[in-house]
């Protein structure tokens, strides 16, 4: 595997970029090197083509992006999955005040975050720590410090009720004594063998 990112650039410098990979000799343009640096951050620094600089900043993606590479056109190879992208923009533009990028690298990928990965809760930190430290003592055989008291007792009435509520199942009615070969008409029960057989 490969360690790979995306480096998003401006438009300009994407065209000295790629008039630069696609001359023969690179002597011959004023665009002779690349340079990427970053501050002691690690998240912010400075690009430089030729004599220019700009700013730079290294931002997460709200997805991991998978990269393939291809020798024959036909089968594809996985090399890498890119989590992380240099934005590099203009000197003007302001400086991005959060670490992950807000979108994805395609458009319907566009805020990736709000519209396609469940929110995360709002928990109490006190909270949470409070039950787990319960659940621990649970699990250790003890009880539960922070019980209310209101819940128990709550629950011991609605078992008092539900017992009060509670009837005797009702017996049973008894059955009458049938005779078996009787039909529902009152009629004998004939088998086959004593029915006629009037096709003869």
């Amino acid at each position: 595997m490969e360690e790979q990112f995306i480096l998003r650039v401006p438009p300009n410098v994407a065209e000295r970029i790629e008039r630069l990979l696609n001359e023969n000799n690179a002597s011959s343009s004023e665009d002779k090197s690349l340079d990427l640096s970053f501050r002691e951050d690690g998240r912010s620094g400075t690009f430089m083509i030729g004599n220019e600089q700009f700013p730079a900043s290294l931002l997460d993606l709200p997805c991991v992006v998978e990269s393939y590479k291809t020798y024959d056109d036909n089968s594809l190879i996985k090399t890498a999955d890119i989590g992380q992208m240099i934005m590099v923009r203009e000197s003007g533009d302001a400086a991005p005040d959060v670490i992950e990028y807000r979108h994805g690298l395609t458009p319907p990928m566009r805020d990736a975050r709000k519209r396609r990965f469940r929110r995360e809760p709002d928990l109490n930190p006190g909270l949470v720590s409070r039950v787990e430290k319960d659940l621990l003592k649970i699990m250790a055989g003890g009880t539960a410090d922070n019980l209310d008291v209101e819940t128990a007792e709550q629950e011991e009435g609605d078992e008092n009720a539900r017992g009060a509520n509670k009837k005797s199942a009702p017996k049973p009615a008894p059955k009458h004594d049938i005779p078996e070969n009787l039909t529902n008409a009152g009629e004998a029960d004939r088998s086959d063998s004593e029915e006629s057989d009037d096709s003869v």
